[in-house]
């Protein structure tokens, strides 16, 4: 009998370390107030559409538990519906508490084991009651507005509007300097005043996700959230060169197809002056562009083949960062002519070019005449191909 009991407690112990969760999931506890048999909703974020992973049901008790398997680091949300829901941080093996000390999730919760959603509680916390405040804000200009006598007050409401919402975007950017090799840094970065408006909603502000995305690449090499910020950066850097260009474009004045640009020493370049005695491509780029970059990897090939035969590059950077474009063209060793626009908040030659991506080039003959745009990779070896072979 003895021994049977001593088997018998073996298999027991080894049913229950079988139904230990694994040391990389991400265990979830909590508490909700009052009796419910509701389900909590898990959804996880990678900075685009959430994916639903799972669901649990309070207890009548108020209590439940989730078990997620989490190969990486990631955001989740847990909630009843897409209006009322939390935000949280999980990490392998992390082991996170929450208790809600009311019917709606987001009016008060304490988080344990996750020190990163415990930021992002309170990221939320803050902006909650900024929105509260502008909430209020627009409600009495909507009563006074119309109302001549009150137009002094209106312009008070405005302002302070305006202040809040600018004591928010400051705070935001304070906590993103803070925490550059956090997670909970990119929430700062999207946090969002309504549907079409983000915190942080200055073009300027797209350096703090450019700061963080090379940061977190750092610290969290290849995992998913670090890949699409990357991919975010790349799309938002592009999307800025357009509407720069775009503005530009608008009070652009008429004038004759040419630049005239100063190169990394300060001389200034004509781009006519080159096509007397040579095919000249005329390419726009950026050196916070990886795509740009690769192209300039191919074009060094071609340069090396075919400039002593007549072909030659002239290179304009949009970058606003002057430091970095010198440092990339010395850097890279580029051997063209390569030239930054004047002013790169208003890029007139790139306007004048209608240049609304990078990269983007024209090739022209020795006329001045556009014989190729936005040839890259095969089609520009053909047509230099054609030229000088």
């Amino acid at each position: 009998m003895k021994s049977i009991k001593r088997s018998g407690i073996f298999v027991l112990l080894t049913i229950l370390s079988l139904a230990c969760s694994n040391e990389k999931d991400v265990i979830i506890t909590g508490t909700y107030p009052g009796n419910t048999n509701d389900y909590l909703f898990v959804n996880r974020v990678n900075l685009k559409n959430p994916a639903f992973i799972d669901s649990v049901k309070i207890s009548r008790a108020g209590k439940f538990r989730i078990k997620i398997d989490a190969g990486e680091p990631s955001f989740y949300t847990l909630g009843f519906s897409n209006n009322e829901f939390i935000t949280i941080v999980g990490e392998p093996g992390d082991r996170i508490s929450l208790d809600f000390n009311d019917g709606l999730l987001q009016n008060g919760y304490k988080v344990t084991g996750s020190e990163e959603s415990e930021k992002i509680r309170k990221l939320d916390k803050k902006l909650g009651q900024t929105l509260f405040i502008l909430d209020s804000l627009s409600s009495e200009y909507q009563k006074i507005n119309g109302d001549e006598v009150m137009t002094e007050n209106a312009s008070a409401l405005e302002e302070l509007y305006v202040n809040k919402l600018e004591e928010q975007r400051k705070h935001n950017i304070g906590f993103i300097l803070d925490n550059l090799s956090k997670l909970s840094a990119i929430k700062a970065l999207y946090q969002q005043i309504d549907e079409n408006t983000y915190v942080l909603y200055e073009e300027r502000d797209l350096q703090y996700l450019k700061l963080v995305a090379d940061s977190l690449n750092s610290y969290y090499p290849g995992i998913s959230l670090t890949n699409t910020l990357a991919e975010n950066v790349e799309k938002e850097l592009n999307q800025m060169y357009i509407n720069r260009i775009s503005r530009a474009a608008e009070g652009a004045a008429n004038t004759e197809l040419d630049a005239s640009l100063k190169d990394i020493n300060g001389e200034r370049i004509k781009l006519s002056g080159l096509m007397e005695q040579n095919y000249v491509l005329l390419s726009f780029w950026s050196a916070e562009s990886k795509e740009c970059i690769s192209n300039n990897l191919f074009l060094k090939q071609m340069y090396s083949l075919y400039h002593n035969q007549g072909f030659e590059i002239y290179q304009v950077n949009l970058d606003s960062d002057e430091a970095l474009w010198k440092r990339s063209v010395r850097f890279d060793e580029l051997p063209w002519i390569s030239v930054r626009e004047d002013d790169p908040s208003n890029p007139v030659t790139a306007s004048l070019f209608n240049i609304s991506s990078v990269p983007s080039n024209y090739l022209f003959n020795m006329d001045g005449e556009i014989i190729g745009k936005n040839l890259t990779g095969r089609a520009l070896k053909i047509k230099l191909g054609q030229l000088f072979d």
